[in-house]
C-alpha cells in the first residue's frame, strides 16, 4: 500500500498535512499526540495500527496544527481549531457518503464533537482510550496533579538533548514497551513538534471537558478502553460509554496507552472494529476462522463472499488483480478449500444463497 499526502489551507490559513492508505470503506482518524505522516510509517508503535487500517479501510489521518508536516507557526492552538481543521481534511479527502470517524486520546473529543456537529456525516463513531474530562479540570486531585507535573517536566526539558526529560512523559503511553519502542517515542516528540507548542498543545488537552456534548451524540458508537490506561483513566471510557446514548463498551486488558502489536487487547480490538463497522467475517464466524487469518485475508474472504470479481477486489484493496489471485491461493491453503464456493461455505457455514 502507498500513502499519498497532501496539503490543505484552512479558513485561517494553516497548512494541514493529510494522507490516506489504503481503499474501501473510508475511515478518518481526528488527529492525536504527537504524529508525523511520514515517521510513523516506520514506527515500531504506530506502524501496525497504519497497516490494520489501510488493509480494511480508505484511512484518512493528519498531521494536527504545530505538529509533523503541518505548520508549526499556526497561530492557536485549541480544542476549537481541532474540530474546524478535522473538517477542512474531511472535505479535502472529498468523501462522498458517510464515514467511519476514529478519536483515540484527546481525538476522541474532537470526533465527538464533530459527530454532534454532522451526525449526517458520520457512520460509526469509534473512541479508544479517549476521555471527556481532560487533566487539568479533573475533580481527581490526583490526576491533576500528575497533570501538572508532566507540565512543568514538559516546560522545562523538552528540547533537551537529554531524553529523560520527554522519557517521563512518553513512557506512560507504552510502559510494557521495549527500549526500542520507548526511544522512537522520545525521538519523534522531539522531531515532531517545538518545545513552546508541545507546552500550548498539552495544555489545551488538559482544558477538555465535552461532557455537556455526550447525550447529544446521535450515531453508533463504540468506545473501548485499557484497563489501566495511565494516561486516561479507565473512568474516562466508562463515562463516555455511559453517557452517549446506546454506546457500547469493550475493555481491553492493557496498560498500554497505544496498543502495542504483540499484545492480546491489540487483536482483540481489531475484531471489535471489524466486527462494528461490519468488516467481520459472514455468519458469525469471524471468531476461531478469523484468528488464523490476516487482516488482508480477511478483508479478502469478505470480498469473495460478497460476490466481488479479482479486480474489484484489487480496487478496493489497491492491489493489482495478479497480487489477488497470489492472495486468494494462500488464502484457499489456509481455509483447506479449492474454490471461490467452498470458501463462501467456509466463511457462512452453508452454500451461498441458501439460509444458514
Amino acid at each position: 500500500m502507498k500513502q499519498q499526502v497532501r496539503y490543505v489551507v484552512t479558513r485561517d490559513d494553516v497548512r494541514l498535512a493529510w494522507a490516506e492508505i489504503g481503499r474501501g470503506p473510508p475511515l478518518v482518524k481526528a488527529a492525536t499526540w504527537l504524529t508525523h505522516l511520514q515517521y510513523d510509517l516506520e514506527s515500531p508503535v504506530w506502524a501496525h495500527w497504519i497497516r490494520f487500517f489501510g488493509e480494511n479501510f480508505r484511512y484518512i489521518r493528519h498531521d494536527e496544527r504545530g505538529c509533523g508536516m503541518s505548520d508549526w507557526e499556526a497561530g492557536r492552538l485549541g480544542a476549537a481549531e481541532w474540530v474546524d481543521d478535522l473538517e477542512s481534511v474531511v472535505d479535502a479527502a472529498g468523501i462522498d457518503r458517510p464515514f467511519a470517524l476514529l478519536g483515540i486520546s484527546q481525538g476522541a473529543a474532537t470526533a465527538i464533537r464533530y459527530a454532534v456537529r454532522h451526525p449526517e456525516r458520520v457512520s460509526h463513531l469509534i473512541l479508544y482510550g479517549g476521555y471527556a474530562i481532560g487533566g487539568h479540570k479533573s475533580d481527581n486531585p490526583e490526576r491533576r496533579a500528575l497533570f501538572k507535573a508532566v507540565m512543568d517536566v514538559i516546560g522545562l526539558g523538552w528540547g533537551s538533548d537529554n531524553p529523560a526529560f520527554r522519557q517521563l512523559f512518553s513512557s506512560r503511553f507504552a510502559p510494557q514497551g521495549t527500549q526500542t519502542q520507548i526511544d522512537w517515542f522520545n525521538e519523534l516528540c522531539r522531531r515532531t513538534t517545538s518545545p513552546q507548542n508541545a507546552c500550548e498543545l498539552l495544555a489545551a488537552r488538559g482544558d477538555i471537558d465535552v461532557r455537556d456534548e455526550l447525550a447529544q451524540v446521535r450515531v453508533p458508537t463504540l468506545v473501548l478502553h485499557g484497563t489501566h490506561d495511565q494516561i486516561a483513566p479507565l473512568s474516562q471510557g466508562k463515562l463516555l460509554a455511559s453517557h452517549i446514548p446506546g454506546a457500547t463498551f469493550v475493555q481491553l486488558d492493557s496498560c498500554n496507552h497505544v496498543l502495542l502489536e504483540h499484545e492480546p487487547a491489540w487483536r482483540q480490538f481489531q475484531q471489535a472494529v471489524l466486527e462494528f463497522t461490519g468488516h467481520a467475517l459472514a455468519g458469525g464466524t469471524a471468531g476461531p476462522l478469523a484468528a488464523t487469518l490476516t487482516a488482508r485475508e480477511r478483508t479478502t474472504l469478505a470480498l469473495l463472499c460478497e460476490g466481488h470479481s479479482n479486480s474489484q477486489i484489487g480496487w478496493h484493496l489497491g492491489i493489482a488483480e495478479k497480487t489477488v489471485r497470489n492472495h486468494i491461493s494462500n488464502l484457499y491453503r489456509k481455509l483447506g478449500v479449492r474454490s471461490r464456493a467452498e470458501a463462501i461455505v467456509k466463511a457462512y457455514g452453508h452454500p451461498p444463497g441458501q439460509a444458514g
